[in-house]
């Protein structure tokens, strides 16, 4: 885990952190609240958002009093973190567990406070996540990354001189919520800056709940999870960001070493080695013996930290011979 820490650099300021950690308001639980979709799937408990955006003028003050109390650091949210798992088949006709797509199905009371957390963490996201993700991020948008991957490889294609082979790597992540390690979320916050107090809140969310897999509309199981992100929690793809966030310091890493030599798609431009697209992402470098090998040991180094693991049958390898 040193390895990646140590390319990591702290970006969240002073300033950042009072921000994230002034008091919650009930005008921002209430805003939360109305952003939610009203009929989606209900969790343990039974109740779509719908009832509570309905019926707030009763309830509101009784629920937006304990989650305030959750927020500000009065309690936990681990009574309210139970989860009904719903098996979505990706084929026609699965026949394995992996091809079922695992959505959580959390309780709207734990929605309203993951979602309110979340509405501030995507105030500092820009600060935190590097430029070359651009999936989950306000103001990025996943089609940047597309467009400039078109015209990388558009530049490597055209290019009249020279005898460099370039190649092009498309990897994707097995599962990549369901194995992200708790201990590497945390330190990962931690160096980049986030106060321990903001840490805790959010390892409070993500590492207490249980789950019940529905299996033909009825509950089964007590499952006590060790690691992973759920599917349906808010906060998930934001913290998922900062889990790539390891494996694209340590691509930069190799870049500054010599490791790994970038593409150029012009003269001046800076030279681009990876692009990220939430899960997956597309890595380009010169192809040597000496760049395929750093980058063996730099996808060991990052599977055996987050517990991630590259889906070699979903990935692609291409190689370039520049004319």
């Amino acid at each position: 885990m040193e390895r990646i820490l140590n390319e990591v650099r702290p970006v969240i300021t002073n300033a950042m952190n009072d921000r994230l950690l002034e008091p919650f308001t009930r005008e921002e639980l209430e805003h939360t609240l109305f952003q939610m979709f009203p009929t989606k799937a209900p969790g343990h408990d039974g109740m779509p958002a719908l009832f509570f955006q309905k019926y707030w003028h009763i309830v509101g003050d009784k629920v937006a009093n304990k989650c305030l109390q959750i927020l500000n650091g009065e309690g936990s949210v681990r009574e309210f973190n139970h989860t009904l798992i719903a098996l979505i088949p990706k084929v026609k006709m699965p026949t394995t567990v992996s091809e079922f797509r695992p959505i959580s199905l959390c309780t709207t009371v734990y929605k309203m406070i993951a979602k309110t957390i979340a509405n501030r963490l995507k105030f500092v996201l820009p600060h935190v996540i590097t430029e070359n993700q651009s999936t989950f991020v306000p103001n990025r948008m996943i089609l940047d990354n597309v467009m400039a991957t078109f015209e990388i490889m558009h530049t490597i294609k055209g290019v009249k001189k020279g005898h460099d082979i370039k190649m092009a790597l498309k990897l994707d992540m097995a599962k990549a919520y369901d194995r992200v390690e708790w201990v590497f979320l945390h330190e990962m916050m931690l160096k980049l800056g986030f106060s321990p107090i903001w840490v805790a809140k959010i390892m409070d969310c993500i590492s207490t709940p249980t789950f019940f897999v529905l299996w033909k509309g009825t509950p089964l199981g007590h499952i006590m999870p060790q690691r992973g992100l759920r599917q349906g929690c808010p906060l998930s793809p934001y913290l998922f960001l900062m889990c790539t966030e390891g494996f694209s310091s340590l691509l930069c890493g190799a870049e500054r070493r010599g490791d790994l030599i970038g593409v150029q798609v012009a003269r001046g431009a800076p030279s681009v080695t990876h692009l990220l697209f939430a899960y997956d992402s597309i890595l380009f470098t010169k192809a040597t013996k000496d760049a395929c090998m750093a980058l063996k040991t730099l996808f060991k180094i990052y599977e055996a930290v987050s517990r991630q693991q590259i889906n070699y049958s979903k990935s692609a390898f291409s190689l370039i011979r520049m004319p």
